[in-house]
């Protein structure tokens, strides 16, 4: 369960929202409900989404009523400021109160809400996103969900570029075959927790702060089995280990994360009704470096040595790439770090039904050394270009 906490804190430098009602001729107090929604929340009438929004989190923080106990006219605020928010917030009642005001929200407009509670439950959401963590006072309900797994497997280069199929086990929690999961025989109902009283949260005042934990008695559902099962001990999941298959696809690279949907733990057995699933397992690809290949992308990249000749004279040369050798041209005068593209002969595209091109970078080998042949046509060479090169070492003898 995620803790929460009931006082808002974290904002500073916002405009208060005014409390003075405005006056009609007779210098009377308008009712509250038929104060202009945008007076309450201190926007214009061209105000954003979002500004209307960061306005309604404004008010809500002023005139909370954990910031303001006992203050009645704070708490009608508070209720007044989310009426105008659950208006100004829906473009078709904005549209409608903009034309014709509270007439035009009469008979399913504006909704009126009769306490904290329910402002929270339908509002929580937001300041969730604003203050980071949620302050609702009472647990969320909904479908129980599994914990989420993880794994790791290690594939070959070749693999990750043309894809695999592997094999892993995995240590899980699964359904108790005693009790179908549900943690407690056929036909045992549940209880109201004792400890929370059905709250589900318990909470500790700090000054202005009420800190909200969940109930350990009962996880934060408000309620306990009442005749648990002997088996799991009404956890209602049991260890096991299960063997799956990992499709892997072709084009992942380290530390690709694959998700397979229902392979994590079971659910959890609750009280809050809705339809349980299992969690998801995730699994992380770890990649194999090659000897020759490197990958960027979808494009691999290598070397490849040639005689100083072939790099002069230019020729056709076998290469090795990831789908097998391959002969390629060498361009007449072809010099060290130039390079060699084949299209298409990378990895294919994770999402795509294309690949990335392969790269090879060129090295032009020299030679250490020559026959005496070799030498010779070599000075024969240099003199024709008019290079002035060492002289022929001479023999002791």
């Amino acid at each position: 369960m995620v803790q929460g906490v009931c006082f808002f804190v974290g904002v500073q430098n916002f405009e208060p929202l005014p409390i003075d009602n405005p006056k009609n001729s007779n210098n009377l107090p308008l009712p509250m409900a038929k104060r202009d929604y945008y007076e309450i929340l201190s926007v214009s009438r061209t105000s954003s989404d979002d500004e209307i929004k960061k306005a309604y989190r404004q008010a809500a923080l002023k005139h909370h009523p954990d910031r303001n106990p006992g203050n009645h006219e704070a708490e009608e605020l508070f209720k007044v400021a989310a009426e105008a928010y659950e208006v100004l917030s829906d473009a078709h009642k904005r549209q409608r109160y903009d034309q014709f005001g509270h007439a035009g929200l009469e008979g399913g407009g504006a909704h009126h809400y009769a306490d904290a509670n329910e402002i929270f439950s339908s509002f929580g959401d937001i300041f969730e996103d604003f203050f980071g963590f949620s302050r609702s006072r009472r647990p969320k309900t909904g479908p129980s969900r599994g914990a989420d797994l993880s794994c790791e497997i290690t594939i070959t280069f070749e693999e990750a570029c043309f894809g695999v199929e592997k094999p892993i086990e995995v240590s899980r929690r699964e359904a108790c075959a005693t009790c179908h999961g549900r943690g407690h025989p056929e036909g045992a109902g549940r209880q109201t927790c004792p400890h929370c009283r059905g709250s589900g949260q318990l909470g500790h005042s700090q000054g202005f702060f009420t800190i909200m934990t969940a109930c350990a008695n009962c996880r934060g559902e408000g309620s306990v089995l009442s005749n648990p099962c002997g088996d799991c001990r009404g956890q209602g999941l049991v260890k096991k280990n299960k063997s799956l298959r990992v499709k892997v696809p072709a084009g992942v690279d380290e530390g690709t994360r694959l998700v397979l949907q229902g392979e994590g733990e079971g659910p959890v057995p609750s009280g809050t009704g809705g339809t349980p699933r299992s969690g998801d397992l995730y699994v992380f690809i770890h990649v194999r470096a090659h000897k020759i290949f490197e990958r960027k992308d979808s494009d691999l990249y290598s070397l490849f040595e040639i005689s100083f000749t072939m790099a002069a004279l230019g020729g056709e040369v076998a290469v090795p790439t990831i789908d097998g050798s391959q002969t390629v041209k060498i361009a007449r005068g072809s010099e060290t770090g130039d390079t060699v593209t084949i299209p298409h002969a990378g990895v294919p595209h994770l999402r795509e039904k294309t690949r990335g091109d392969h790269i090879i970078s060129l090295i032009v080998k020299i030679p250490k050394s020559l026959s005496k042949r070799q030498e010779e046509l070599l000075r024969e060479f240099a003199s024709l270009s008019g290079d002035s090169v060492a002289k022929k070492k001479k023999g002791i003898f």
